[in-house]
This record gives structure tokens, C-alpha cells and sequence, in this order.
């Protein structure tokens, strides 16, 4: 095996997993990462993150001298890069653009420390052509080395694109369990990709071109986006109808060849709600449905915030001898999806938000999976669940978490389900 030493740039969701189960493999692991506190609580065996089982993985690898942390990069021999790909800053009604300045800038400091022979991976989600795009980047940073663009197969450096594709909360397993699509810039790039993944995968590996690679991941969660808009469509029509759109559901899912999926406030998280801009805004006259879908799935949030002000006038009128400023709004969830931390772009953070700055009386969130209120929001504290059913007069279900699936509801009278859970 030609990879002794690897290297992990970015230690978050996907970064520090993968770095783990390659140290559980007894390989050298080196991750990198910008946060000087996540540096220490790794290099402590503790994990910045929730993630089942990887607090286990992480501490056996940083005890057995296997996995540690650093600020900088250090000599390696494959290199996997697994940072954020946000937008630009963007105005409403545009269609937002991709950020490749993190990995920009995570090659400009692996560059000093590459050298001959060495693999170069990126794994961080990304829009098509950027494999490309960072090969040139290092070319630049290092002209005394050859890549693939240059000299094909006999590149000094070679470079693939191979996405992540797990489901947070079941990382570990589906790292191990999944197929993975390895887009090398040559032939000997994919092989070399394929040696490496092969250190713990399960999965087959199956080969392909970098921008077919890119194209892959965008194209898989591009897909559950345009599946989610129409049950989130349905939701709104069935609502205007007044039709229970979970049974409807259920019913025609009863068809062999159909199978909608659930309603929801939005869509987060860090794929579904971002990659399909960028296929938009590479083809933006072409991608007419993902455009669609991604408006509908982004006009949702809104909905939900109208739905809670009909719940505020309902109350109201049910009790005459109250003031808006008397009600307590409880939110139930804050994560982008059940039973994980995960936060970003989470549409139940956006919705508890607006209700926070709408609402003058006071507005309260439950989320068993973190410690404390984010920083993001502001006039809006978290409380538990029993707190919230004695106190609260209007529930908001925003995440369909386990700790909620339990809650007796016969004695509330105001509640806005998203979820279903409560139908």
C-alpha cells in the first residue's frame, strides 16, 4: 500500500469521520483544520460534533497514536479536502453563486508540503469544473511539479473528485457501506483513488470522469429536492383544500410505482438546500425544474410563518381577555433534519427566527440536541419539552426529533404541524 500518511483538510461533518476511519484502519492520519478549539478536543480524544459512534472511533484513534490534529498542514502522501462550498453573498431573487474560496485556500496550504507521488482528493461538494479549477491552483503554487492537466498520466500529483454521499446520524456505517463514485483527472488518478478508499470501504468504487463525479453528487441531492417540492406543494394544496396530507400520502403511496415523500417547513442542511444552485447557476436557462424546486422548497419557510400567524388570531379570538404580547410561541426543533445537531442551513432556525422578530409576546425553542440557544438567535431561549407544554399556548413542530414523537397533544388546542407528527 503506497498511502502511509494521510491527510484530512476540514475536521467537520464528513472531515473528521473520514479521518477516523482511516486511522481505525492503523493508518498515520493528519487532519487540518482552521478552529483551534476543534484541534484540542480531537487531540484530547473527544469530538466536536454529534455523530453516533464517532466519539468511540475518535477516541481509540487519537489513544492509539493514529489520528492527530494540527493548524497546518504536514507532509503526507494523499491529501483529502473536505470544506464548506457556501454561496457568495447574494440579494434575493438572485440565484446564488458558489464560494470555492475554502478550498482555494486549503490548497494554497497544502501546496508547500506536497511533493512527488502524492494524492490530492477532493471530497467537499462542489460545482462542476472545480476539480479542474484546483489542479490549476496548484499548478500555479507549485510549477515544480506536474499535474494531470499537463502531462496526463505521468503527472509528479494526482488529482480526483470523489463526493461524500452520507446521511447524518449513520456516517460511520453508511462511510464503510456505500458505493462511492471516484472522479480522477486520469486513468492512474482513479486507480490510486480507489487504493485509497479501499483502506475501509465496503462499497464498491465506481470509476468515472471528475465533472461526471461533480455532477453525480449534485445531480443525487438535486433529485430529493425536486421530490421534496412536490410533497411541500402538496402540503399547500391540500391545505387550501383541507385534506390531511399525510393520509393522502399514505394512500397513494399504495400505488407500487409511487412513492412520495414527506412534507416538511423547508429543506436545510448542508446539500439539498445548496447543491442544486449549482447546477442553476452554471445552466440557469436549462434548469428550469431544480430552479422551481428549489423556489418552492425556499417559499415554504414563509408559509409555515403565515400558518403560525393564523394560530396568534385563533388564540386570540378564543381568548378575548388576552393580549399578543401574553402568548408563548414554543418551536420544536432546530436541526435541519431529526435527531442530529446539524444546524446549517436548517429551515426550522430560519422559521424560529421570524417568529422571535414577529412575535412581541415571548418565543421559546426545544432542541435536545445541543446546549445552548445558537448565537444566531436572538430573543429566543431554550427551554425542554415539559417547560414548553406548560407554558407554551401555540406548538410549532419544525423537526420530527424521537423526544417529540411521544408528546400526548389532548390538551393542546393551537399547534402548527410541518411534520406531521401530531396529525
Amino acid at each position: 500500500m503506497s498511502f502511509e500518511t494521510i491527510s484530512v483538510i476540514g475536521l467537520g461533518y464528513i472531515g473528521l469521520p473520514t479521518a477516523a476511519m482511516f486511522a481505525s484502519c492503523k493508518k498515520n492520519v493528519i487532519g487540518v483544520d482552521v478552529c483551534q478549539k476543534a484541534v484540542e478536543t480531537i487531540n484530547a480524544g473527544k469530538i466536536h460534533i454529534v455523530e453516533p459512534e464517532l466519539d468511540i472511533v475518535v477516541s481509540a484513534a487519537v489513544t492509539e497514536g493514529y489520528l492527530k490534529a494540527v493548524l497546518t498542514p504536514e507532509p503526507a502522501d494523499a491529501f483529502l479536502i473536505a470544506v464548506p462550498t457556501p454561496f457568495k453573498p447574494y440579494n434575493d431573487g438572485d440565484v446564488p453563486e458558489p464560494d470555492l474560496s475554502y478550498i482555494e485556500s486549503a490548497i494554497k496550504a497544502i501546496s508547500p508540503v506536497l511533493k512527488k507521488g502524492d494524492l490530492v482528493i477532493l471530497e467537499s461538494t462542489s460545482p462542476v469544473g472545480t476539480t479542474e479549477q484546483m489542479a490549476e491552483w496548484l499548478a500555479i503554487q507549485r510549477p515544480d511539479l506536474s499535474f494531470p492537466q499537463q502531462v496526463g498520466e505521468s503527472a509528479d500529483v494526482n488529482l480526483a473528485h470523489c463526493p461524500e454521499r452520507v446521511l447524518p446520524g449513520k456516517v460511520i456505517c453508511e462511510l464503510v457501506q456505500n458505493d462511492r463514485v471516484i472522479g480522477g483527472m486520469s486513468a492512474r488518478c482513479s486507480e490510486r483513488s480507489v487504493e485509497l478508499y479501499k483502506t475501509f470501504v465496503e462499497g464498491e468504487c465506481v470509476i468515472t470522469n471528475a465533472r461526471t463525479a461533480e455532477m453525480a453528487k449534485l445531480t443525487e441531492n438535486s433529485s430529493r429536492d425536486v421530490q421534496i417540492a412536490f410533497a411541500n406543494e402538496l402540503s399547500i394544496i391540500c391545505d387550501e383544500l383541507d385534506i390531511n396530507v399525510w393520509e393522502l400520502i399514505a394512500l397513494a403511496n399504495r400505488h407500487p410505482r409511487v412513492n412520495i415523500l414527506q412534507p416538511g417547513p423547508g429543506v436545510g442542511g448542508h446539500c439539498i438546500a445548496v447543491d442544486p444552485w449549482f447546477i442553476v447557476s452554471k445552466t440557469p436557462e436549462e434548469a428550469k425544474i431544480i430552479h422551481t424546486a428549489r423556489l418552492v422548497n425556499d417559499s415554504k419557510p414563509e408559509w409555515v410563518i403565515n400558518k403560525v400567524k393564523l394560530a396568534i388570531t385563533d388564540f386570540l379570538q378564543a381568548n378575548p381577555d388576552k393580549t399578543a404580547r401574553d402568548i408563548t410561541i414554543a418551536c420544536y426543533g432546530l436541526a435541519f433534519k431529526p435527531d442530529i445537531d446539524d444546524l446549517r442551513e436548517s429551515p426550522a432556525m430560519g422559521i424560529t427566527q421570524k417568529i422571535a422578530d414577529m412575535h412581541v409576546g415571548r418565543t421559546v425553542a426545544i432542541e435536545p440536541n445541543i446546549q445552548e440557544i445558537p448565537k444566531k438567535l436572538t430573543s429566543v431561549e431554550l427551554v425542554d419539552v415539559e417547560l414548553a407544554l406548560v407554558e407554551a399556548d401555540i406548538q410549532v413542530m419544525l423537526v420530527d426529533h424521537k423526544e417529540f414523537k411521544c408528546i400526548n397533544i389532548k390538551e393542546i388546542k393551537f399547534i402548527v404541524d410541518t411534520k406531521g407528527v401530531w396529525k
